[in-house]
């Protein structure tokens, strides 16, 4: 990366910089002031909205909360609202106590924290599987060692929390720090697994919307992204739903919830109607999952939170190697994946019919990747937090 692209980027840390300093010379820091962050969404969601409701449960009297939710866009007039947006996150990063974000920040990475404030990362996965982070500096997804000189990326956290002491080592070193601030507390948004009545509710509504589904077998396939930017405009996937309709026939049913950052729906033909499903707002991930029977999924970091169910994986894609060469895992990918993989539909498909699933393996994985599986992640947190 060029020092000429990369001005644009260090004027708006400098601008950062002077900012933050104004608002440490001019406004006192808050001790009962909690504030939340995010470029991924314009609503309180995840881990954010977890420990929110934590605080307010235990601790509404004690804090004020504030909130700075905004997704980002990538657009120049987007980039240019970005900016003001960043003058309101430098005067409440000077003034928090408890800063939460829940995935890259840019202003936190700008500025030297006050003594006594607290930044702390609720990464928005649970686990460890891709690498991220100082884990892929120089390719194609990861920073340039030349960004970096100018924007240390991840820096500043006080305490990151993750899903189980397994990870403990690989969130050292995507985020570039000590061990000893990475806490094994739990991912906060995984209480939601644990919530039984919660459950109930969404299922009845899932039924109530699609009444033809009551009685198949569903299917939930959440396939990850590809690429470096935040918006996937293509997306060609890789299951033939007609063939895997003709090998399943009509006792099940497909639905597919693509990431939030692939844009363009997926194409169901007329003759899979009935049998391909793709969810979009009605239903979150974490309530699909809920709803499922079995996932089959990719590459992505949902496979933690769905072996907190107990229920069949299953990994299909046809891209292993590319994916390797481009973003890479922290295991090695065939030994690690508690399910089988495949690369044809036929063979997913009669795999599926033939119900020899493997649960022991699926349950170890979930004791591997989580310390605790008791529904109380918000709550220790918070209370190691906030001692």
């Amino acid at each position: 990366m060029s020092f000429l692209k990369l001005l644009p980027t260090i004027a708006v840390k400098q601008f950062i910089r002077v900012i933050f300093f104004l608002c440490s010379i001019l406004f006192p820091l808050k001790m009962n002031k909690v504030t939340f962050a995010s470029y991924r969404s314009d609503k309180l969601t995840g881990n954010l909205a977890y420990v929110y409701k934590e605080i307010q449960r235990t601790r509404k009297q004690q804090y004020d909360t504030f909130f700075l939710l905004k997704k980002f866009d990538f657009s120049f007039a987007g980039k240019l609202d970005y900016v003001l947006h960043m003058i309101k996150a430098s005067y409440h990063l000077a003034t928090s106590k408890y800063f939460f974000i829940d995935d890259y920040y840019f202003p936190v990475y700008c500025i030297k924290p006050r003594k006594g404030s607290e930044i702390i990362q609720l990464w928005h996965a649970a686990g460890a599987f891709k690498k991220f982070g100082y884990s892929t500096i120089d390719n194609s997804f990861g920073p340039s060692r030349k960004y970096l000189e100018h924007v240390k990326i991840h820096s500043n956290y006080s305490k990151v929390a993750v899903s189980s002491s397994e990870v403990i080592p690989y969130y050292a070193e995507a985020f570039d720090m000590e061990e000893e601030k990475i806490k094994p507390w739990g991912v906060p948004r995984t209480d939601y697994f644990f919530m039984k009545d919660k459950h109930a509710k969404v299922k009845n509504r899932f039924y109530e919307k699609y009444p033809q589904l009551k009685n198949k077998k569903l299917l939930l396939y959440a396939p990850t992204f590809r690429g470096k930017s935040h918006y996937q405009d293509q997306f060609e996937c890789p299951i033939h739903f007609g063939a895997m309709q003709k090998v399943l026939g009509d006792e099940y049913a497909l639905l597919v919830h693509l990431h939030p950052y692939i844009k363009t729906p997926v194409t169901i033909e007329p003759s899979v109607e009935q049998f391909v499903f793709e969810i979009k707002q009605d239903f979150t991930i974490n309530e699909l999952m809920i709803i499922s029977d079995l996932l089959i999924t990719d590459y992505s970091s949902v496979i933690f939170e769905y072996s907190l169910l107990g229920r069949p994986i299953a990994f299909f894609a046809t891209d292993l190697e590319e994916y390797k060469s481009e973003r890479n895992f922290y295991y090695d990918y065939q030994s690690f994946i508690p399910g089988p993989f495949f690369n044809q539909t036929v063979t997913l498909g009669n795999w599926v019919k033939q119900g020899e699933y493997d649960y022991q393996k699926i349950n170890a994985f979930r004791d591997r990747f989580f310390d605790y599986a008791d529904g109380r992640a918000a709550e220790r947190l918070v209370n190691e937090i906030m001692k």
